[in-house]
């Protein structure tokens, strides 16, 4: 018996499953001066595994990110491109007020 029990301890599944993450929107707030800075920023999020959305905003500095990822690894992908002032967006929309 002894040599069953010792076998029965590798067939045991002791694996755990991980939480999956909830849909997020995460709006950042990072300057963009031209076309490069939009592309690597945009570049650099959507490479990030679990986006299912980007959108770009040069206009108001502003890049919204749409999937099931962590709003701080985010704000660090873009952080690593060069942009070290890029924050979360600051701002509330109006009919929230």
């Amino acid at each position: 018996m002894d040599a069953l029990d010792y076998l029965s301890n590798f067939c045991t599944v002791t694996s755990t499953r991980t939480k999956q993450k909830a849909m997020q929107t995460t709006e950042i707030k990072v300057r963009m001066d031209c076309d490069g800075c939009e592309r690597r920023v945009r570049n650099a999020v959507s490479s990030i595994k679990g986006v299912k959305s980007v959108e770009v905003n040069r206009k108001e500095s502003r890049v919204v990110v749409r999937g099931y990822v962590d709003p701080k690894k985010v704000l660090k992908r873009v952080r690593s491109t060069g942009k070290v002032r890029a924050q979360f967006w600051p701002y509330v929309e109006q009919h929230l007020v």
